[in-house]
């Protein structure tokens, strides 16, 4: 059994309903994966993820809620997103360009463009992006 609070945090979006919507889509298993932006990780110093590695997804609280695994990383361009990652993303998504739109939002916002340090950030076909998929092990708590 691996102690949660030994494990590197897991944040899916900033603090607040977004972050409280996809934590719950992992915990129902619904969400797989995720995407990130390769910049979003180099504003962090931050190195990419790799298989096997385990982390401790966090709640907007900060509070640990389960142990993720990584099961993939590839880093593509924006433009090779496919369908089967956007269905994997578990937020209900029909399409890719339904996939993209609302990622695009979130890129393009506000928090988004501060933590890059870029006001005028823009994602283009071109931008690199991590695509991460994952599973839960177990629930904070051993259940």
């Amino acid at each position: 059994m691996t102690n949660i609070d030994d494990l590197p945090p897991y944040e899916l979006g900033f603090p607040g309903p977004l972050r409280d919507q996809l934590v719950a889509a992992v915990l129902s298993g619904t969400k797989t994966a995720t995407t990130d932006l390769l910049a979003a990780y180099r504003a962090e110093g931050e190195p990419l993820p790799e298989a096997g590695q385990r982390t401790a997804l966090v709640d907007s609280a900060e509070c640990p809620v389960a142990v993720l695994e990584v099961t993939d990383v590839r880093v593509l361009r924006l433009g090779e997103v496919d369908l089967a990652h956007a269905l994997a993303e578990g937020e209900g998504y029909a399409s890719v360009a339904e996939w993209r739109a609302s990622h695009e939002g979130f890129w393009h916002g506000a928090q988004s463009r501060e933590f890059l340090g870029d006001p005028g950030f823009t994602v283009d076909d071109d931008t690199l992006v991590v695509m991460e998929r994952f599973r839960v092990l177990e629930r904070a708590g051993g259940s």
